[in-house]
């Protein structure tokens, strides 16, 4: 899909080649060279290196890393926060990978573009939507650190806030969402320019939204990037297929919830999509019946962003052909927990 350049600019989003999942490490880090082997350790010096393997572990020099946040929870949907590197299997491609650090991640920035779905079959919950939208951003972004996007859509995708830290800046911009009561104007919903172009009002396109979303956007942010899409999953009008959408939330790191929800009469929701979509990139979906459901949705996707770990590894593949690969990571002898992480990542091309 062709994105017209001066919308773009209008929306002050930024276009740049950035391969997800894959950080190239830099040259001062890969200096750092394994010391030379000492011969004659004491017991007690080789359990103290023991216990600190993994967490610096020397990598050979334009070495690449792969980086991968994933959540943990037992039967009853609680959150597991005492694993260790050794509880961890890692493969990528079937071949098993030695983890190169793992920690608890916390304290990562947090960059959240909320994709609001404003078609027809929206229009009787709306007005829960932004409500439970607004205590999200309260309750979530953390001043001078997290940043958050309100973007709408029906047949294009309106920028109705770029991203900010300024809580009252995304309420009131929640506050001014919705559905249109006529056919809006080639520039978009309030005059606003639409991200991914072309006027095609009163349909739905929620995969070109969220390719545009995750390729203009997000893709450029540091720490946690996270969409968060509210909509019945009823997609009539993209031009980017589903798998297209999910890729490109792959090669950007993002992780995606999403909120199935809108007026029965219309379709109902389609679940199947939604759970698709977000299993693809670690996160899942939620099907709120009343507003009370709505906001546990919201709070267990914050429980979610403030539990997660991270882990990289050195990825034995050296071959720098494009190629989707894979990642499994599993519990050891702990068939009982579900572990959610994005499902693979694209490898880096050579440089001609």
């Amino acid at each position: 899909m062709k994105f017209k350049a001066a919308c773009f600019l209008a929306a002050t989003l930024s276009i740049g080649l950035v391969l997800a999942g894959v950080n190239p490490v830099s040259a001062s880090q890969s200096q750092q060279q394994q010391p030379p082997k000492q011969q004659g350790k004491t017991e007690k010096e080789k359990k103290a290196g023991d216990e600190g393997a993994g967490q610096d572990e020397p990598i050979k020099l334009g070495a690449q890393l792969v980086t991968v946040p994933f959540n943990v929870t037992d039967k009853t949907n609680r959150y597991i926060i005492d694993l260790t590197k050794d509880d961890l299997e890692l493969l990528e491609d079937t071949t098993p990978q030695q983890i190169f650090s793992f920690e608890r991640q916390t304290e990562l920035p947090i960059t959240v573009a909320m994709l609001i779905d404003i078609s027809g079959s929206e229009k009787y919950t709306l007005p829960s939507e932004r409500i439970a939208g607004q205590r999200f951003f309260r309750r979530v972004l953390r001043q001078k650190k997290d940043i958050g996007a309100v973007v709408t859509f029906e047949g294009e995708s309106v920028l109705v806030q770029d991203l900010t830290s300024d809580v009252e800046r995304l309420t009131r911009a929640l506050d001014g969402v919705e559905v249109p009561p006529q056919m809006p104007s080639i520039g978009g919903v309030g005059g606003t320019p639409p991200i991914n172009g072309g006027s095609r009002s009163g349909s739905t396109a929620i995969y070109d939204s969220i390719y545009a979303v995750s390729s203009d956007l997000l893709r450029r942010e540091a720490g946690r990037r996270v969409i968060i899409l509210l909509t019945d999953g009823q997609d009539t009008s993209s031009r980017i297929k589903e798998r297209e959408a999910i890729e490109r939330t792959w090669r950007n790191e993002i992780i995606m919830y999403a909120i199935g929800i809108g007026d029965p009469g219309w379709g109902g929701i389609n679940q199947g999509t939604l759970k698709k979509m977000t299993a693809e990139t670690g996160g899942r979906a939620f099907f709120p019946r009343n507003e009370e459901d709505l906001d546990k949705a919201f709070r267990q996707i914050d429980e979610d962003l403030r539990s997660q770990y991270v882990v990289a590894y050195q990825t034995s593949n050296e071959a720098k052909d494009g190629s989707f690969r894979t990642i499994q990571l599993r519990i050891k002898n702990r068939k009982e927990l579900t572990v959610r992480h994005r499902r693979g990542y694209f490898a880096p091309t050579k440089k001609v």
